[in-house]
This record gives structure tokens, sequence and C-alpha cells, in this order.
């Protein structure tokens, strides 16, 4: 666990603040107060980007990183297997003893 630990990290981007408004929100309820109102985080315009136009390039810069000017082709279909019928199990034959048990209500006469 030591050697897994890092003392440098510092700065509001390693700051938990998840902990802190958990904490604030268990305070509040413990004192029967409303909980403090979520602060909404500051809206960075982000970067939209086209997953295909990305990949698309990527493609092609391997590609040519490979020296290929092919264009990309179709993979062929699999042809579905044909299903087999399940085999079926042979019956059990019963043997003559428990025949005669499952015919005979009796027991048979000591001799």
């Amino acid at each position: 666990m030591d050697t897994m630990t890092r003392e440098d990290l510092e700065g509001e981007e390693f700051q938990d603040t998840y902990t802190e408004a958990l904490s604030q929100i268990i305070k509040a309820k413990r004192e029967h107060h409303e909980p403090p109102k979520l602060q909404e985080p500051e809206a960075k315009p982000g970067q939209i980007v086209d997953l295909m136009a990305a990949l698309n390039e990527s493609v092609q810069k391997a590609r040519a990183s490979r020296g290929e000017d092919a264009d990309m082709h179709e993979l062929p279909e699999k042809k579905a297997a044909k299903k087999q019928p399940a085999k079926k199990t042979a019956a059990k034959k019963t043997t003559t003893k428990t025949a005669a048990k499952k015919t005979s209500g009796r027991r048979p006469r000591s001799a």
C-alpha cells in the first residue's frame, strides 16, 4: 500500500469534492436543515468528435504507414451450417423380474 501512495498529489484537480459534499449533506440532515444546493460545474466548451470520421482517418493512417493503397473490402458472409436432427435414445427394455413385479400385485409364495 505504501508503494502505491503518492504525496505529490496537490492542487485543485486532486481535491475530493464528493466526500466534502457528502459530509455537508450528512451534517445538514443531522441538524434537520435543508442540504446545500448543488453547484453546477462550469461548462467547458468541448469539441464534438465524429467517431466514424476519426475511425476512417485512423484506418487511412495505418494503411499509409504499411504502404497499402487498397480500398476496404466487404467481408464475405458466413454460410449457416445445417442443423442435424438430434439423435434419439433407445428405449430401455424392462427385465422379466421388474416386469413381473409391476404386473403382479401379490407377493410370491415361499416353497
